[in-house]
This record gives C-alpha cells, structure tokens and sequence, in this order.
C-alpha cells in the first residue's frame, strides 16, 4: 500500500496545485477538464524555471526581476496581483542559461516556501507575503555552487521541511517549517536537481531523495538513513533531475548521461531490483508520470531530441515510443495525457499503454517552455521565458 504525503494538499483542496507535481507530487489531476479551451489571460513575468503553483485562491509566481528573486500572488482568474515579496540575488549562470529561481515553491498551512538559484531559502505568509523566515543555505552549510544554482523544491511532511542542500555533513537538511530551525541533517551528498518525495511503502515512512550522488532513503522523523543506492552517471559533466516516483511497493528512478532508469520493488527495509536500464526511460530533466500500472515520460538527452514512451512500471517493456517531439513534460489529467513540449506546443491524448494517438494540438505559448505547468480548478497555467498564460479546461 502507498501513500504519497503532501501535508499542503489535505490543507489546500483536491483541485488545488500547491507544489511541484501537484498535491500529491506525482503530475496527477482529478480536478475538472482535460482539454484548453481558451485564453483566459496573459502577463509578462520574470525570469526563471520555478513552475507556478496555485492553493487557497492564489497563484504563487517565483522568478527574477532585475537583481532581486521576487515571491508573487496572483489572483488566478484575472492575474491581478495580490501581493509581492523580493530579496536581492547576485547569482549568475555559468553556461548563459536564465538566472531566474529554479525550483517551484511550496503551499502549506497558509505559508509560501521558496528555495531560489542561490540557496536562499524563505517562508511568507499566503496572505499577505510577510516575510515569516528565511535562511542563506549556501553560507550556514557551505554549499558548492553546483551547474545550474540550487533546484530543489521542498517538501513537507508534518512539521518537518525537506530539501537536499548539498552541504558537507548537510547533504540532505530539515528545517521546523514554521521557524526555520534545523531539525537534523544528514549524508555528505551534493545537491542534485530532483526534488524529494515523502511516501509510505512497504510499512515506513520514506523521504526518497535522488542526490547527487544517488538514492537516500530516509526516516523523516529523525533523518537516520535506512539505505542509500549509488545511481549516477560515471562522469562529473552530468546531473540528476527527475523527482522518484513511488507506486504501489515499487520505487522508479531515473537519470540521463548514460544512468538510465531501475524499478526497486521495498519490503520493509529490503530492496529488490525489478529491472533496470539505460534503453527504456531515461529521463533527463522532467519527471515520468504512473497511471494504472505505466509510466509515461521522456526518454533521452534533450538537446539530441527524446522520444516519449510509455513503460510497464513493473517489466520494463515499453509499449509504444514516439519520436520528433523533442522535449517536455508529462501531465495526467484524468485519463488523458497533456504533452507540453518546449516548443510551446500541447499535445492532447488518451493515457492508453496500446497506443499514442493525439486527439487534439494547442500552440499555447512561443517557445522555449521548460517549467511545468500548473493545473486547478479547471483552468491550466504555462510559463515559457517571459510570459505565464492561463487557459481555461473543458
């Protein structure tokens, strides 16, 4: 039996987006409508990669303006903004990509996290922005700058936030979300770009972190580690990005740059390899998603062009793969599959492990689109570099 825990999503509503992935952290909505159908508004916005949330009537925005990282309320009807927090930020890419935040922020218990491109991490109040804590996580642990400034979104579980800082003696940190207090630490791992998942498998309550480095499983509790897997590509010039996903008694991870992907079936404390391997679905920087027994997601490097395939979770066997869509994400909407590719293009189709027939195209916004998108109360939000969108869903 599994259970995904996401504190924000019992607080906020079932058709709420409090997080990256959804309540629920697995890319899943039950909320109403599948397919856009429309343009409800558009607004130009910052600079960054951090995906748009939306809980308690507020869409939350993170993204860069200028030299300072700024937090944003908007109504999610109109765009209007309710509210705006800022902190200044020095931070500049090594490889000429955005300088915006990377990591999407996280709704909890009436409270906005954010964790930008430098380590900075802070707490608002949803309501009006006011600034509850925050805290230089580079300097208190003596973080590395990694590639691509820090990624991580956080997760919470109770009390307890969650991020993989990245620091010696502090590769995986947790904060008392409500004073920023440090709870515990552990592992000397460096941070990757995957965010963490707090699941129950097998009887214990995991905090699953793909590092730098690999898998950690932790008690959340009390940060002890139960087990940690190596699985990460051999050579430096490469990163983990795709969040883990937990199904039933079985753990999917996945990375680029040669790793390639492994199903772990959990008992207890026991792992045991279901299959793995770098010719099924090795996803590079968006995360699979699990419906009904299959994963759906892209395989391969983005910038060589990747196919999307759907899997069997439990064999391996893919069932179908599609090529020339390049890049993007995966969202299930109900039964249906939204592809956003980077192009800006959304592509409509059933989430059928038989076949891959697109019933409908959306050209939503100019390219390049690499955040995930958003989706509540029937209405699906889109950032590409300079614009977020909102379209209505019938």
């Amino acid at each position: 039996m599994l259970l995904i825990v996401c504190r924000a999503a019992t607080i906020a509503g079932a058709q709420d987006w409090p997080g990256l992935l959804g309540a629920n952290r697995n890319g899943v909505y039950n909320g109403p409508g599948r397919i856009p159908d429309g343009l409800v508004w558009k607004k130009p916005v910052g600079q960054g990669f951090s995906a748009p949330v939306v809980a308690q009537g507020k869409l939350i925005v993170f993204m860069r303006q200028g030299s300072h990282e700024v937090v944003e309320a908007w109504n999610p009807g109109t765009g209007a903004k309710i509210w705006s927090y800022s902190y200044p930020t020095a931070y500049r890419d090594d490889f000429g990509f955005d300088e915006g935040p990377r990591a999407a922020p996280l709704v909890d218990s009436g409270r906005v996290y954010t964790f930008g491109a430098e380590g900075a991490l802070h707490c608002v109040l949803l309501d009006t922005g006011k600034k509850v804590w925050s805290e230089n996580t580079q300097e208190k642990f003596h973080v590395r700058k990694g590639y691509f400034g820090a990624a991580c979104s956080p997760v919470i579980d109770g009390n307890t936030l969650m991020l993989n800082v990245g620091g010696p003696g502090a590769g995986i940190v947790a904060f008392d979300k409500n004073t920023g207090k440090v709870l515990w630490t552990a592992t000397d791992d460096e941070a990757s770009y995957s965010s963490p998942l707090v699941a129950t498998i097998g009887g214990l309550k995991r905090a699953l972190f793909l590092t730098r480095a690999g898998l950690v499983d932790a008690d959340p509790a009390t940060g002890k580690v139960r087990r940690q897997m190596p699985w990460r590509a051999r050579f430096q010039a490469s990163v983990n990005a795709a969040t883990p996903v937990a199904a039933g008694d079985v753990l999917f991870l996945s990375a680029s740059y040669g790793t390639g992907a492994i199903a772990l079936e959990v008992r207890g404390t026991e792992y045991r390899k279901l299959w793995s391997s770098d010719d099924v679905l090795s996803n590079h920087y968006s995360t699979s998603v699990y419906f009904n027994g299959y994963l759906y997601g892209f395989h391969g490097r983005q910038e060589e062009g990747q196919q999307l395939r759907c899997v069997e979770l439990k064999t391996g066997k893919v069932q179908w793969s599609v090529d020339g869509l390049r890049a993007g994400t995966v969202t299930v909407a109900g039964d249906t599959l939204l592809v956003l590719k980077e192009s800006g293009e959304l592509l409509v189709a059933k989430a059928d492990p038989k076949q891959f027939r697109v019933e409908s195209k959306h050209a939503l916004l100019p390219a390049v689109i690499r955040s995930y998108p958003a989706l509540s109360d029937g209405k699906l939000y889109v950032r590409n570099e300079d614009t977020l969108a909102c379209y209505g869903l019938k």
